[in-house]
């Protein structure tokens, strides 16, 4: 189960407080950072390590946990600070981030970080390693559940739907992809530089269910995740997203994909996620 199982509005108030977390540690990056991909999925996976998965710091080698997979390497920011909260390594480590010897490199790399599942950067990897994970997990009979986050813009790679017709023909009703579609990648729209939708329709004509939500509403993500259907069949949610969610100046511009915040509009995010 999970350690901390928290109420909706207590998941509010941890995703507040990382998305602070995540403009200080960009802005302190020597190498840059992903802060729009990074405050896009924050709901997301603040409801998954704070509410849903069976998994915690002091059981990262329990064969029976369920496994989360950052498939978007590059909002690993995001997840460092997330796994900071939780408790799997301690928060001043990510004033170190980027920087030389860091344990938090610019991508999840699970020999340096504890609590990364699987090395990803490489967009469209981790959806296929995830399916092999759940075949795995089938064969051993084992309660454990795969979740993996996805881009949007990464879902132009064909490696994701060829594990998408492999998830569908197994039957893998243990794995849960999370589609975090911000609708923007690195130079612009999604629609504009490789369309995707609806993407609705192309899962389920992969053979996978689907289930849409507000992927920045907390009670939206938690009530979809808590309530997907029980079918045999493997689960997709798209999570209807905007990149940068929470600052006013981030949110819905592209240009934040691989940008940090510097100067004033340090101090202007922070004081527009200060605790209400």
């Amino acid at each position: 189960m999970n350690p901390f199982n928290l109420p909706v509005d207590d998941l509010e108030r941890r995703a507040r407080a990382i998305r602070r977390r995540i403009i200080q540690l960009n802005a302190g990056s020597p190498a840059g950072g992903h802060t729009g991909a990074d405050l896009s999925q924050v709901e997301i996976l603040t409801a998954l390590y704070f509410r849903i998965l069976n998994c915690a710091p002091d059981r990262t080698d329990d064969d029976q946990r369920d496994i989360y997979i950052q498939s978007k390497g590059h909002a690993v920011g995001g997840y460092y600070c997330v796994l900071a909260e939780a408790g799997y390594f301690p928060t001043d480590w990510l004033a170190t981030y980027q920087h030389a010897d860091s344990h938090l490199p610019g991508h999840p790399v699970r020999q340096k970080t504890p609590g990364v599942e699987l090395n990803t950067g490489a967009l469209g990897h981790g959806l296929p390693v995830a399916v092999g994970i759940a075949i795995a997990a089938k064969k051993d009979n084992s309660p454990r559940r795969i979740f993996v986050v996805t881009g949007d813009g990464e879902l132009a790679e064909g490696s994701n739907w060829e594990a998408a017709l492999v998830a569908a023909h197994y039957g893998l009703d243990n794995l849960i992809i999370i589609n975090d579609k911000n609708k923007l990648q690195l130079a612009g729209a999604t629609r504009d530089i490789m369309n995707t939708d609806p993407l609705p329709e192309k899962w389920r004509a992969f053979g996978l269910e689907v289930t849409e939500c507000n992927g920045n509403d907390m009670a939206a993500v938690v009530d979809t995740i808590e309530n997907l259907p029980k079918n045999g069949k493997p689960q997709v949610i798209v999570a209807h997203t905007e990149k940068g969610f929470g600052v006013s100046f981030i949110q819905s511009k592209a240009e934040w994909h691989h940008r940090v915040p510097k100067g004033e509009e340090i101090a202007l995010a922070l004081e527009e996620l200060k605790d209400e």
